[in-house]
């Protein structure tokens, strides 16, 4: 479903940019010397109003991360795996993940990291505070919506990480250490996939299949959003529709109506017509719908200036708008798309990492994933993204091998170079 798949990613999209941007009336906050309570100068009660915060750290990872989000997906929907699957994630997960690995990254590991993100001409001290205040922004949940964001460092007891990475992931990313014991898979899957779905209230549940016995440390990153539309669909006007999936084929799928007032946009230069959902509370779901035929030639030029123009353009019209009822899940390995948009060294044994750990390490993996439910009365949706990483000069885990059938045996002499004893072994219980 082409349709779907785009406005999946563009209202994951649109949630990266909009926690990013001012939100009410939070402006005026200002910086002073940092101090050892510094990490608390936030902080309120749940159900206190958000302190004054400054606009310019609200605003200042919006356009960074939209792009971010618009490169990560052309490289994702260019790959052959996906030509014709969905394609549903969290950018901002994602984004979160990366720039906490890149509290502990050195060299030229850290700039393309940095660079990869959008982040090359802000400092660490930048960017770090920017998502500072997201995440202050973030959990002070609407009766009617909610959105959450939490961070895990999942270290290997015997790990010799530095404090400083610790405290600093804990002080702009409110990340919690947990101790995980790697050299037990099994167990480490559990715990970690434990982890994962009590922070995405349990929408995803098995995360995470394996883990190498050589990790010593891994990165997680969940988001989770629920959001009750501002009008519902009518349970009784949702009946079987048809969506049609391109030229040759079509799907049978619940299609639900609603009568009202939308934001709307139709954007003839584009190919496009827009159309904003919103929810309860401050959130919204955009739909960006190709004209047919189109899609391919909007995903190839579709940028985060074209998102800014349509929120600008679009004015309130009477619609009936039919929208199907859906879940979509996305499941990735990002590895290899990173390594294509310039993060290189992180994954090869020229990684720097000595502000995380006194160990030589690298990044084995970086995986995500996520789920979006979609009736009538509204949306859940949820990502993890976890960032594996492994000594580079692990011992090699050892491998079973079963002598159980005829075998050859030699019994040699190093110093004579002779072979003592040799023989055929066919049944090891006869004389």
């Amino acid at each position: 479903m082409r349709v779907i798949v785009h406005c999946g990613v563009v209202a994951a999209l649109l949630l990266s940019m909009a926690l990013a941007a001012p939100q009410g009336d939070h402006e005026g906050h200002d910086h002073g010397p940092h101090t050892a309570e510094h990490h608390h100068h936030l902080h309120h009660g749940e159900d206190e109003p958000h302190p004054q915060h400054e606009g310019q750290h609200n605003q200042m990872l919006s356009q960074p991360n939209a792009d971010f989000a618009f490169t990560l997906y052309k490289k994702l929907s260019a790959l052959p795996q996906f030509q014709s699957k969905n394609i549903f994630f969290s950018p901002l997960s994602i984004s979160m993940a990366l720039s906490m690995l890149a509290l502990g990254a050195k060299g030229d590991t850290f700039s393309q990291l940095y660079q990869a993100l959008g982040y090359a001409e802000m400092t660490p001290e930048t960017v770090n505070e920017a998502y500072e205040h997201i995440f202050h922004m973030l959990g002070h949940n609407q009766e009617h919506m909610q959105l959450d964001a939490s961070n895990a460092v999942a270290v290997m007891e015997e790990a010799k990480v530095i404090d400083k990475f610790l405290e600093d992931a804990k002080h702009y990313y409110e990340s919690e250490a947990i101790s995980v014991d790697f050299s037990k898979p099994d167990v480490a899957v559990q715990e970690i996939n434990k982890y994962i779905a009590k922070n995405t209230n349990n929408t995803i549940n098995d995360m995470v299949k394996e883990v190498n016995p050589a990790t010593v440390m891994m990165l997680i990153n969940c988001i989770y959003f629920r959001g009750e539309w501002m009008e519902y669909f009518d349970l009784e006007e949702t009946k079987k529709g048809d969506f049609q999936v391109d030229v040759n084929t079509k799907a049978s799928v619940d299609m639900m109506q609603n009568n009202g007032f939308y934001e709307f946009y139709e954007d003839k230069e584009n190919f496009t017509t827009v159309l904003r959902l919103p929810y309860k509370g401050s959130a919204s779901m955009i739909i960006v719908m190709p004209d047919e035929g189109k899609m391919k030639e909007v995903e190839d030029s579709i940028c985060r200036h074209h998102l800014k123009h349509w929120m600008h353009a679009m004015e309130s019209s009477n619609l009936i708008v039919h929208m199907p009822k859906y879940s979509i899940s996305g499941k990735f390995s990002l590895k290899d798309t990173l390594e294509s948009m310039g993060v290189v060294s992180a994954f090869s044994h020229t990684a720097d990492f000595t502000g995380m750990t006194d160990q030589k390490v690298r990044v084995s993996e970086v995986e995500h994933k996520a789920v979006l439910n979609v009736d009538e009365k509204g949306t859940e949706a949820a990502a993890a993204t976890t960032v594996e990483i492994v000594l580079m000069s692990a011992p090699v885990q050892p491998k079973t091998l079963k002598i159980d059938r005829p075998f050859l045996v030699f019994i040699t002499d190093y110093n004579t170079k002779s072979i003592l004893f040799m023989g055929k072994i066919l049944n090891p219980a006869a004389e």
